[in-house]
C-alpha cells in the first residue's frame, strides 16, 4: 500500500473541500476485516492498493475465471470490486461498523475491460448520519486510469448507534 496518494487531477476532491473526519479505520483492520469477514474477497483477489479517508483504492487481481464469452471481464465482478471499495470508503469514515450495508448500486459500463487487474477508486460524495452516498471509477490494468471501464455509484445505510456489533 502507498502512503501517498495517487496522481490526482490537479483539482481538490468535493470530500476533502468539505474538510473529511480523520481516518476511523486503519489499512490493517480492513484487511482483517476482508480476510476473516469477507470472504469473496480472497475469491476475487482483492489487495488494498491505497486507503484513506477520502479515498480508497482496491484491486482485483487478474484471474481468467473473471472472463466472460467474448475476453471481456464479467460484469458482476466488476460490480463486486466496486461495491467492495465502496464498504472500504465507508468503513474508513464511520469505523468498524460491520453492519453498513449496500441500499443501491448503479454501474455504468463506459467500454471493454482488458484481461487485467481491474482497479477501482473510490470517493465520498456525502456522509450523513444515516445514509453514506459515493462513486467508484473502474478501470484496467491495462488501458489506465484515463481510460475508465465503468462509473459506479452506490448509497450505504449506515446504522444507528445503538444497533451496532
Amino acid at each position: 500500500m502507498s502512503s501517498k496518494p495517487p496522481e490526482e487531477s490537479g483539482k481538490p476532491s468535493m470530500a476533502r473541500q468539505a474538510s473529511a473526519p480523520a481516518l476511523q479505520l486503519d489499512v490493517e483492520s480492513f484487511r482483517l476485516i476482508l480476510a476473516e469477514r469477507l470472504p469473496f474477497a480472497e475469491t476475487m483477489g482483492i489487495n488494498v492498493d491505497y486507503f484513506a479517508d477520502d479515498h480508497v483504492r482496491l484491486r482485483a487481481v487478474y484471474n481468467d475465471r473473471f472472463l466472460r464469452p467474448g475476453g471481456t471481464i464479467a460484469g458482476p465482478v466488476m460490480m463486486g470490486l466496486a461495491d467492495a471499495a465502496l464498504y472500504a470508503l465507508v468503513l474508513s469514515r464511520i469505523g468498524a461498523v460491520e453492519l453498513a450495508v449496500t441500499t443501491s448500486l448503479s454501474i455504468n459500463f463506459l467500454r471493454k475491460p482488458m484481461p487485467a487487474d481491474l482497479v477501482a477508486d473510490a470517493r465520498m460524495l456525502k456522509l450523513g448520519k444515516r445514509l453514506a452516498v459515493g462513486e467508484v471509477t473502474l478501470f484496467s490494468e491495462e488501458l489506465g486510469a484515463d481510460d475508465p471501464v465503468a462509473h459506479v455509484t452506490g448509497t450505504y445505510s449506515i446504522p444507528p448507534p445503538e444497533s451496532r456489533l
